[in-house]
């Protein structure tokens, strides 16, 4: 890379890249709610049904995106989920059922796809020496986005309506998403501004390789546990705080609580697992949310609640920020993207059904006993940071 090149500028494009869809993913779901409630005369789990379907694809293009940013270079496959991301908001403008909603949920989850696993390598490869604090960076822009997007969104809807709302959302996704895609590269052969040669970033394990390794997956795994206990929490924490007696006003800070770590944590956990150690961060992470899931149903106060939110929060964006550059860590950067599509299909296939859909069917079956399902979380939380600790990146991981 030459020395010449403004990384800076590299960073940026990357954090406007993936700035939209984490507005569109994390924000329109909750802000179009009740539009689409009494447009199409839905119910709740009709419109908790896009989760489903923005999740399904996000992980149906994650892996392919990782061996295509190869072939094609980061740019293109940027500016593909740009048009996706936002021709697609431009679609729900003139969406007239659940099926259509549906359809660009899929649409939009699969655009993350294609921005988020080109911009999370290109970072990394552009900051080998500080690999956990771009990707810190980056995952904190994605969790963001929507807190700063979500009441512009609201504004608009009450004061242009639904039609003008997500086609001046989707236009601006659309222009700005393909310019970023313009910058977003990989870093030429040479000289290093950052001391660390090039091919020493490149070298690394081949997906047949890594699929052999414990420490694939043990990291597979560990997106299972505290994919699926971190994710629970988004649709258990307003309920939880509704049954001890909260009105919907104080419930919701239980769920803000747990937004606010879950993105501006991101930054703080990857800059920490450069310092301590990527597994170190995520130990310690993933044993503070498992002993705040078994204590939140055994205390009582709202900032009690809260802070124990917020330390489950944490734990989930720390499973985001750090889980990439770990993967680095141990196979390498030649296949990073592939490999890191595959460890990604854990939570998007297996810790939905696990933790939002099983805890769910548990409160249903026990008729709301918060006691059994923050415990069966909480377990699934510090079998998360025992099985991460197999993770070894220091020594040479041989089969």
């Amino acid at each position: 890379m030459s020395a010449t090149t403004p990384r800076p500028s590299i960073m940026i494009a990357c954090a406007c890249a993936i700035f939209w869809p984490g507005s569109f993913i994390f924000g329109f779901p909750g802000v179009l709610r009740q539009h689409w409630q009494q447009a199409f005369d839905a119910d709740a789990g009709a419109v908790g049904g896009t989760i489903f379907f923005i999740l399904t694809g996000a992980t149906c293009f994650m892996y392919l995106c990782g061996r295509w940013q190869m072939r094609y270079g980061p740019a293109r496959l940027a500016a593909i989920g740009a048009v996706m991301g936002g021709g697609s908001a431009l679609w729900l403008s003139r969406a007239g059922n659940m099926t259509e909603v549906y359809a660009w949920a899929f649409f939009v989850g699969a655009s993350s796809a294609f921005v988020y696993l080109p911009g999370l390598t290109v970072v990394q490869r552009w900051y080998p020496e500080r690999r956990g604090l771009v990707a810190g960076f980056f995952n904190m822009v994605f969790g963001l986005s929507a807190a700063v997007t979500s009441p512009v969104f609201t504004l608009l809807l009450e004061k242009w309506g639904y039609e003008r709302l997500t086609l001046t959302a989707g236009g601006a996704a659309l222009t700005i998403g393909i310019a970023a895609s313009a910058l977003i590269r990989f870093p030429e052969e040479g000289p290093s501004t950052s001391g660390v040669p090039e091919q020493a970033i490149l070298s690394g394990w081949s997906v047949g390789e890594a699929l052999k390794s414990r420490e694939f997956w043990s990291l597979w795994l560990t997106w299972v546990f505290a994919g699926a206990a971190g994710a629970s929490m988004l649709v258990l924490a307003t309920g939880f705080g509704l049954a001890r007696g909260l009105d919907l006003a104080h419930a919701v800070v239980l769920l803000t609580a747990f937004n606010l770590t879950n993105g501006c944590g991101r930054l703080i956990s990857g800059y920490y697992s450069d310092r301590i150690g990527r597994t170190r961060t995520m130990t310690i992470s993933f044993t503070g949310a498992g002993l705040a899931y078994l204590l939140l149903p055994h205390l009582s106060g709202l900032w009690v609640w809260a802070l124990l939110s917020a330390v489950i929060g944490f734990a989930f964006g720390t499973l985001f920020a750090v889980s990439g550059p770990l993967a680095g860590d141990c196979f390498g950067m030649a296949h990073f993207g592939a490999i890191f599509g595959m460890i990604f299909t854990a939570y998007g296939f297996v810790s939905g059904p696990l933790g939002p859909w099983l805890s769910g069917t548990i409160l249903d079956l026990t008729e709301g006993n918060y006691i059994l399902v923050f415990s069966y979380l909480g377990a699934m939380y510090l079998g998360a940071a025992g099985l991460i600790r197999r993770v070894q990146p220091w020594r040479e991981c041989r089969l």
